[in-house]
């Protein structure tokens, strides 16, 4: 008899948990308990639905897959996903459409936690139905996945018991439904324990590249050009050229720029000049001539 496995009836509860707001009637934008299904009617056969007592000859959800054929047991191994809305804190609307959307690219994008995902069946508008198929064997499904989605497993997974939970924990904290971050993959942990690890080393570099006063490296090469200083031993102080020494010589030439030159006359080339002037001699004559006769009138 096909059964519900438990790790699937626990993404059942989590989704119902946050997305079914109001528990005590149904409404339309709530996830309502009838929309989550795991296990397909007594008609239902063949597919993720069903387990080994309702898989036909040939069945997909078998024969296409290693991970199938070794994982069939009684459990059903898929999950259908009904219409919701869910408002943030923000103001923005997440929908079936939007999560489905979501989950596609999760599992295009190989993310940890989606592993164990064989096919989502849905559609990103209402208007039409795509297929997400890990084996590449599909593109559509039927009308039905315009108003829900699919989301089959492969068989080892839910006959191991397999947790799988975290993609849909990290959807809810990605819409704000649950507060807190999300949980990480084992990759991301070790990153973050490396991080961790190597916090000391990062701070002492961070403090020799920051320490200025000549007992670093970096900081005997600062004072070197700076200044002129070498805590290194028997190392002798530069004065020039330096740093310092170069502004202050710039300083000193800015500051004569800023003086006016000096005048410098040579009375002797300037009476060379005078008596070598044609024009100047005949004007000093006439000049003579004239206050001589200034003179004699008076």
């Amino acid at each position: 008899m096909t059964r519900a496995p438990s790790n699937l009836l626990a993404v059942r509860r989590l989704l119902l948990d946050h997305l079914n707001v109001d528990t005590s009637r149904v409404r339309t934008d709530d996830l309502e308990p009838a929309e989550v299904g795991i296990v397909g009617d007594a008609d239902h056969r063949g597919g993720y639905h069903c387990g080994e007592d309702r898989v036909v000859r040939n069945d997909y959800s078998v024969v296409e897959s290693s991970r199938d054929r070794v994982g069939l047991s009684d459990f059903a191994s898929a999950l259908d996903v009904g219409s919701f809305s869910y408002r943030d804190a923000l103001g923005r609307t997440h929908t079936l459409h939007t999560f489905s959307v979501w989950l596609v690219k999760q599992c295009a994008a190989g993310t940890a936690d989606t592993r164990d995902v064989r096919e989502v069946i849905y559609s990103p508008d209402g208007k039409v139905v795509r297929r997400w198929d890990r084996l590449g064997r599909r593109t559509s499904g039927d009308s039905s996945h315009l108003w829900h989605t699919h989301i089959s497993f492969f068989r080892d997974a839910t006959r191991a018991g397999r947790d799988l939970t975290p993609v849909f924990r990290r959807y809810l904290v990605h819409i704000g439904a649950i507060k807190g971050a999300p949980d990480m993959d084992t990759t991301q942990a070790r990153q973050l324990a490396e991080v961790h690890a190597a916090l000391p080393l990062i701070k002492a570099v961070h403090a020799a590249l920051t320490r200025l006063d000549g007992r670093e490296p970096i900081g005997q090469a600062y004072l070197r050009l700076a200044v002129g200083r070498d805590h290194a031993a028997n190392a002798q102080p530069v004065m020039h050229p330096t740093l310092t020494s170069l502004a202050a010589q710039l300083d000193e030439v800015q500051a004569q720029l800023r003086q006016p030159a000096p005048v410098v006359v040579d009375a002797a080339q300037v009476a060379a000049a005078l008596a070598g002037d044609e024009g100047f001699r005949s004007a000093l004559a006439q000049a003579v001539n004239d206050d001589h006769a200034r003179r004699m009138s008076a």
